[in-house]
Protein backbone atom coordinates (compact mmCIF):
# COMPACT_ATOMS: atom_id res chain seq x y z
CA UNK A 1 0.00 0.00 0.00
CA UNK A 2 0.95 3.55 -1.16
CA UNK A 3 0.71 6.20 1.10
CA UNK A 4 0.48 10.26 0.89
CA UNK A 5 0.32 11.98 3.91
CA UNK A 6 -0.34 15.76 4.26
CA UNK A 7 0.49 18.00 7.38
CA UNK A 8 -0.03 21.21 8.52
CA UNK A 9 3.03 22.85 9.47
CA UNK A 10 1.59 26.00 10.83
CA UNK A 11 2.15 24.91 14.39
CA UNK A 12 5.05 21.94 15.44
CA UNK A 13 2.16 19.88 17.15
CA UNK A 14 0.95 18.51 13.89
CA UNK A 15 4.51 17.49 13.37
CA UNK A 16 5.08 16.06 16.36
CA UNK A 17 1.70 13.67 15.31
CA UNK A 18 3.58 12.81 11.88
CA UNK A 19 6.48 11.70 13.52
CA UNK A 20 4.75 9.43 15.65
CA UNK A 21 2.81 7.86 13.32
CA UNK A 22 5.80 8.38 10.46
CA UNK A 23 7.64 5.26 13.42
CA UNK A 24 4.50 3.34 13.20
CA UNK A 25 3.88 3.29 9.59
CA UNK A 26 7.79 2.59 9.44
CA UNK A 27 7.50 -0.53 11.82
CA UNK A 28 4.74 -1.91 9.77
CA UNK A 29 6.47 -1.64 6.30
CA UNK A 30 3.94 0.73 4.93
CA UNK A 31 5.30 3.01 2.32
CA UNK A 32 4.86 6.42 2.93
CA UNK A 33 5.19 9.99 1.08
CA UNK A 34 5.04 12.96 3.82
CA UNK A 35 4.25 16.35 2.26
CA UNK A 36 4.10 19.62 4.58
CA UNK A 37 2.60 23.70 3.90
CA UNK A 38 2.15 26.52 6.13
CA UNK A 39 5.72 27.71 7.01
CA UNK A 40 8.67 28.55 5.42
CA UNK A 41 10.84 25.42 4.22
CA UNK A 42 13.68 26.61 6.69
CA UNK A 43 11.58 27.04 9.56
CA UNK A 44 11.67 23.43 9.35
CA UNK A 45 13.84 21.68 12.26
CA UNK A 46 14.28 17.42 13.30
CA UNK A 47 12.57 16.38 10.18
CA UNK A 48 14.90 13.12 9.34
CA UNK A 49 12.17 10.80 10.23
CA UNK A 50 10.09 12.10 6.85
CA UNK A 51 12.81 10.80 4.37
CA UNK A 52 13.23 13.87 2.30
CA UNK A 53 9.46 15.08 2.64
CA UNK A 54 7.56 17.22 -0.04
CA UNK A 55 6.96 21.07 0.63
CA UNK A 56 4.61 23.63 -0.51
CA UNK A 57 3.34 27.23 0.23
CA UNK A 58 -0.23 25.79 1.44
CA UNK A 59 -2.36 28.49 3.56
CA UNK A 60 -1.26 29.50 7.58
CA UNK A 61 -3.11 31.85 9.90
CA UNK A 62 -1.47 34.92 10.61
CA UNK A 63 -1.16 36.28 14.34
CA UNK A 64 0.09 39.36 15.68
CA UNK A 65 0.72 39.63 19.82
CA UNK A 66 -1.04 36.95 20.42
CA UNK A 67 -4.00 37.50 18.29
CA UNK A 68 -5.40 35.97 14.86
CA UNK A 69 -4.78 39.00 12.43
CA UNK A 70 -7.86 38.27 9.86
CA UNK A 71 -5.97 41.08 7.31
CA UNK A 72 -2.84 39.84 7.50
CA UNK A 73 -4.39 36.27 6.54
CA UNK A 74 -6.05 37.48 3.70
CA UNK A 75 -3.08 39.15 2.39
CA UNK A 76 -0.57 36.97 3.15
CA UNK A 77 -3.02 33.86 1.59
CA UNK A 78 -1.21 33.84 -1.74
CA UNK A 79 -4.89 31.90 -3.34
CA UNK A 80 -3.13 31.90 -6.53
CA UNK A 81 -0.14 29.61 -5.54
CA UNK A 82 -2.41 27.70 -3.34
CA UNK A 83 -4.86 26.73 -6.16
CA UNK A 84 -1.57 26.38 -8.35
CA UNK A 85 -0.29 23.29 -5.92
CA UNK A 86 -3.56 21.95 -5.67
CA UNK A 87 -3.70 21.57 -9.64
CA UNK A 88 0.21 19.96 -9.74
CA UNK A 89 0.02 17.40 -6.69
CA UNK A 90 -0.53 14.59 -8.20
CA UNK A 91 -2.35 11.56 -6.47
CA UNK A 92 -3.14 9.31 -8.99
CA UNK A 93 -0.27 6.35 -7.98
CA UNK A 94 -1.28 6.39 -3.95
CA UNK A 95 -3.62 3.83 -2.53
CA UNK A 96 -4.51 5.72 -0.10
CA UNK A 97 -4.45 9.89 0.96
CA UNK A 98 -3.79 10.83 5.34
CA UNK A 99 -4.57 14.24 6.09
CA UNK A 100 -3.45 15.67 8.77
CA UNK A 101 -5.24 19.33 8.38
CA UNK A 102 -3.55 20.34 5.48
CA UNK A 103 -5.32 21.69 2.54
CA UNK A 104 -3.44 21.48 -0.20
CA UNK A 105 -3.64 17.56 0.23
CA UNK A 106 -7.24 17.24 1.02
CA UNK A 107 -8.44 19.66 -1.88
CA UNK A 108 -6.22 17.53 -4.00
CA UNK A 109 -7.63 14.43 -3.09
CA UNK A 110 -10.90 15.78 -3.45
CA UNK A 111 -10.35 17.01 -7.03
CA UNK A 112 -8.86 13.52 -7.97
CA UNK A 113 -11.76 11.60 -6.31
CA UNK A 114 -9.12 10.33 -4.23
CA UNK A 115 -10.22 8.43 -0.77
CA UNK A 116 -8.94 10.88 2.51
CA UNK A 117 -8.49 10.20 5.80
CA UNK A 118 -8.23 12.88 8.42
CA UNK A 119 -6.48 12.24 11.83
CA UNK A 120 -6.50 15.46 13.78
CA UNK A 121 -8.14 17.01 16.69
CA UNK A 122 -9.83 19.45 14.73
CA UNK A 123 -11.77 16.56 13.19
CA UNK A 124 -13.39 16.09 16.84
CA UNK A 125 -15.41 19.14 16.30
CA UNK A 126 -17.46 17.33 14.41
CA UNK A 127 -18.63 15.30 16.97
CA UNK A 128 -20.41 17.00 19.94
CA UNK A 129 -17.67 18.28 21.88
CA UNK A 130 -17.16 21.10 24.18
CA UNK A 131 -17.10 24.54 22.25
CA UNK A 132 -16.12 28.19 23.16
CA UNK A 133 -15.92 31.41 21.00
CA UNK A 134 -17.46 29.50 17.93
CA UNK A 135 -19.33 31.01 15.85
CA UNK A 136 -20.78 30.31 11.90
CA UNK A 137 -17.76 31.49 10.30
CA UNK A 138 -15.32 30.06 12.57
CA UNK A 139 -17.29 26.20 12.32
CA UNK A 140 -17.64 26.87 8.64
CA UNK A 141 -13.89 27.55 8.35
CA UNK A 142 -12.85 24.64 10.29
CA UNK A 143 -15.20 22.46 7.89
CA UNK A 144 -14.12 23.42 4.93
CA UNK A 145 -9.96 24.06 5.60
CA UNK A 146 -9.11 20.66 5.11
CA UNK A 147 -12.24 18.48 4.07
CA UNK A 148 -11.81 14.62 4.18
CA UNK A 149 -14.08 11.83 3.12
CA UNK A 150 -12.88 10.07 6.91
CA UNK A 151 -12.15 12.29 9.91
CA UNK A 152 -11.21 10.90 12.82
CA UNK A 153 -11.00 13.24 15.79
CA UNK A 154 -8.59 12.97 18.48
CA UNK A 155 -9.13 14.45 22.26
CA UNK A 156 -8.36 14.30 25.86
CA UNK A 157 -11.97 12.91 26.60
CA UNK A 158 -13.89 10.56 25.12
CA UNK A 159 -17.36 13.05 25.76
CA UNK A 160 -19.34 9.69 24.86
CA UNK A 161 -18.64 10.23 21.00
CA UNK A 162 -16.51 8.10 18.55
CA UNK A 163 -13.21 10.13 18.62
CA UNK A 164 -10.17 8.88 19.88
CA UNK A 165 -7.17 9.91 22.61
CA UNK A 166 -3.96 11.68 21.62
CA UNK A 167 -1.07 10.29 19.33
CA UNK A 168 1.69 10.91 21.54
CA UNK A 169 4.72 8.99 22.78
CA UNK A 170 4.85 7.34 26.10
CA UNK A 171 7.26 8.96 27.89
CA UNK A 172 9.77 8.36 30.12
CA UNK A 173 8.67 10.30 33.29
CA UNK A 174 11.93 12.06 35.16
CA UNK A 175 12.02 10.68 38.65
CA UNK A 176 14.41 14.21 39.42
CA UNK A 177 11.25 16.91 38.56
CA UNK A 178 12.25 20.49 39.95
CA UNK A 179 9.92 21.58 41.33
CA UNK A 180 10.87 25.83 40.02
CA UNK A 181 11.47 25.01 36.77
CA UNK A 182 8.82 26.21 34.29
CA UNK A 183 8.75 26.48 30.52
CA UNK A 184 7.07 28.77 28.65
CA UNK A 185 6.12 28.34 25.18
CA UNK A 186 3.91 31.55 23.53
CA UNK A 187 5.71 32.39 20.09
CA UNK A 188 2.55 34.29 18.98
CA UNK A 189 3.54 36.50 22.08
CA UNK A 190 5.97 39.42 22.31
CA UNK A 191 9.16 37.61 23.73
CA UNK A 192 10.74 40.61 25.64
CA UNK A 193 7.05 41.47 27.12
CA UNK A 194 7.19 37.99 28.44
CA UNK A 195 10.63 38.09 29.74
CA UNK A 196 9.98 41.26 31.95
CA UNK A 197 6.74 39.85 33.01
CA UNK A 198 8.47 37.02 34.33
CA UNK A 199 11.34 38.97 35.69
CA UNK A 200 9.50 39.48 39.13
CA UNK A 201 9.23 35.48 39.77
CA UNK A 202 13.29 34.70 41.14
CA UNK A 203 12.35 31.60 42.76
CA UNK A 204 11.40 30.20 39.79
CA UNK A 205 13.51 29.18 36.93
CA UNK A 206 11.52 29.63 33.32
CA UNK A 207 13.01 28.47 30.52
CA UNK A 208 11.22 30.40 27.05
CA UNK A 209 11.04 28.63 23.85
CA UNK A 210 10.74 30.78 20.79
CA UNK A 211 11.53 31.08 16.81
CA UNK A 212 12.85 34.22 17.01
CA UNK A 213 15.24 34.10 19.81
CA UNK A 214 16.24 37.10 22.27
CA UNK A 215 18.56 38.18 24.53
CA UNK A 216 17.13 37.92 27.95
CA UNK A 217 18.04 40.00 30.86
CA UNK A 218 17.19 38.19 33.39
CA UNK A 219 19.51 35.39 34.66
CA UNK A 220 16.66 33.08 35.90
CA UNK A 221 15.10 33.63 32.46
CA UNK A 222 16.60 31.46 30.12
CA UNK A 223 15.84 32.08 26.27
CA UNK A 224 16.40 29.37 23.65
CA UNK A 225 16.35 28.42 20.43
CA UNK A 226 13.12 26.26 18.81
CA UNK A 227 14.87 22.70 19.51
CA UNK A 228 13.00 18.81 19.25
CA UNK A 229 15.70 17.36 22.15
CA UNK A 230 16.22 20.34 24.40
CA UNK A 231 12.42 20.95 24.52
CA UNK A 232 11.67 17.54 25.43
CA UNK A 233 14.61 17.22 27.52
CA UNK A 234 13.95 20.59 29.44
CA UNK A 235 9.43 19.48 29.73
CA UNK A 236 10.57 16.04 30.96
CA UNK A 237 11.72 17.25 34.24
CA UNK A 238 10.01 20.72 34.88
CA UNK A 239 7.58 21.24 36.72
CA UNK A 240 4.40 23.07 34.36
CA UNK A 241 4.25 24.62 31.31
CA UNK A 242 2.88 28.31 30.20
CA UNK A 243 1.35 27.70 26.62
CA UNK A 244 -0.68 28.59 23.95
CA UNK A 245 -3.87 26.20 23.81
CA UNK A 246 -2.52 23.83 21.25
CA UNK A 247 -3.50 20.27 21.41
CA UNK A 248 0.06 18.30 20.67
CA UNK A 249 1.82 20.32 23.56
CA UNK A 250 -0.83 19.74 26.05
CA UNK A 251 -1.57 16.47 25.37
CA UNK A 252 2.46 15.73 25.71
CA UNK A 253 2.09 17.82 28.91
CA UNK A 254 -0.38 15.94 30.68
CA UNK A 255 1.04 12.73 29.69
CA UNK A 256 4.40 13.51 31.68
CA UNK A 257 2.26 15.09 34.50
CA UNK A 258 3.15 18.57 34.30
CA UNK A 259 0.89 21.36 35.41
CA UNK A 260 -0.37 23.45 32.91
CA UNK A 261 -1.39 27.25 31.96
CA UNK A 262 -3.05 27.98 28.85
CA UNK A 263 -3.52 31.34 26.95
CA UNK A 264 -5.61 30.83 24.00
CA UNK A 265 -5.34 32.84 20.90
CA UNK A 266 -7.69 35.50 20.25
CA UNK A 267 -10.16 35.14 17.99
CA UNK A 268 -8.93 31.41 17.60
CA UNK A 269 -11.99 29.22 18.55
CA UNK A 270 -10.00 25.83 18.50
CA UNK A 271 -7.41 26.90 21.37
CA UNK A 272 -10.44 29.14 23.06
CA UNK A 273 -12.48 25.79 23.22
CA UNK A 274 -9.38 23.46 24.28
CA UNK A 275 -8.96 25.83 26.77
CA UNK A 276 -11.90 25.26 28.10
CA UNK A 277 -11.52 21.84 28.05
CA UNK A 278 -8.79 21.53 29.73
CA UNK A 279 -10.50 23.41 32.62
CA UNK A 280 -13.60 21.87 32.89
CA UNK A 281 -12.03 18.21 32.79
CA UNK A 282 -9.51 20.01 36.34
CA UNK A 283 -6.28 19.46 33.70
CA UNK A 284 -5.54 22.69 33.85
CA UNK A 285 -6.06 26.36 34.30
CA UNK A 286 -6.27 29.08 31.18
CA UNK A 287 -6.14 33.21 31.23
CA UNK A 288 -8.06 34.78 28.15
CA UNK A 289 -5.29 37.45 28.59
CA UNK A 290 -1.35 37.74 29.49
CA UNK A 291 -2.42 37.99 33.19
CA UNK A 292 1.09 38.34 35.80
CA UNK A 293 -1.67 37.38 38.69
CA UNK A 294 -3.11 34.37 37.37
CA UNK A 295 0.88 33.33 36.51
CA UNK A 296 1.56 34.07 40.05
CA UNK A 297 -1.09 32.43 41.85
CA UNK A 298 -0.67 29.21 38.88
CA UNK A 299 2.88 28.92 39.54
CA UNK A 300 2.85 28.11 43.55
CA UNK A 301 0.33 25.58 43.09
CA UNK A 302 1.53 22.22 43.82
CA UNK A 303 -0.92 19.69 41.99
CA UNK A 304 -1.27 18.61 38.66
CA UNK A 305 -2.62 15.76 37.05
CA UNK A 306 -1.19 13.32 34.80
CA UNK A 307 -3.14 11.78 31.96
CA UNK A 308 -1.77 8.27 30.47
CA UNK A 309 -2.26 7.07 27.08
CA UNK A 310 -2.22 4.18 24.91
CA UNK A 311 -0.01 4.17 21.13
CA UNK A 312 -3.62 5.25 19.27
CA UNK A 313 -0.91 5.95 16.28
CA UNK A 314 -0.20 1.75 16.23
CA UNK A 315 -3.96 1.18 16.80
CA UNK A 316 -4.43 3.54 14.03
CA UNK A 317 -1.93 2.05 11.37
CA UNK A 318 -3.74 -1.43 12.09
CA UNK A 319 -6.37 -0.43 11.28
CA UNK A 320 -5.40 0.81 8.33
CA UNK A 321 -3.29 -2.19 7.49
CA UNK A 322 -6.92 -4.41 8.21
CA UNK A 323 -8.68 -2.51 5.21
CA UNK A 324 -9.98 0.59 7.48
CA UNK A 325 -13.38 -1.29 9.18
CA UNK A 326 -16.00 1.26 9.59
CA UNK A 327 -15.39 3.31 13.64
CA UNK A 328 -18.13 1.87 16.02
CA UNK A 329 -18.03 2.93 19.49
CA UNK A 330 -17.19 -0.57 21.03
CA UNK A 331 -13.38 0.07 18.90
CA UNK A 332 -13.38 4.00 20.34
CA UNK A 333 -14.14 2.38 23.85
CA UNK A 334 -11.62 -0.40 23.73
CA UNK A 335 -8.84 2.60 23.04
CA UNK A 336 -10.33 4.74 26.01
CA UNK A 337 -10.57 1.52 28.20
CA UNK A 338 -6.67 2.06 28.56
CA UNK A 339 -6.46 5.89 30.01
CA UNK A 340 -5.71 6.22 33.60
CA UNK A 341 -6.32 9.73 35.11
CA UNK A 342 -3.68 10.10 38.28
CA UNK A 343 -3.28 13.00 40.55
CA UNK A 344 0.39 14.39 40.76
CA UNK A 345 1.49 16.51 43.64
CA UNK A 346 4.38 17.64 45.48
CA UNK A 347 5.19 19.77 48.78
Amino acid sequence: MKIFYGIQGTGNGHITRGRIMAKEFKAANLEVTYQFTGRPQDKFFDMEVFNGYQWRDGLTFSTKNGKLSPVKTVLQSKPLNFLRDIKQLDLSSYDLVICDYEPVTAWAARRQNKKTIGINHQYAFHHNIPRAGNDPLSEAVMRNFAPVDIGIGLHWHHFDQPILPPVIETPIISQQIQKNKIIVYLPFEDQLRMAALLAPFKEFEFFMYSPEVISSSYAHVHCKPLSLQGFQKDLSDCAGIICNAGFELASESLQLGKKILVKPLHAQMEQISNAAALQTLGYGKMMHKIDARVIEQWLYETKAIRVTYPNTAKYLVQWIKEGMPPIDQSWCNQIWADVKVIPVEWS
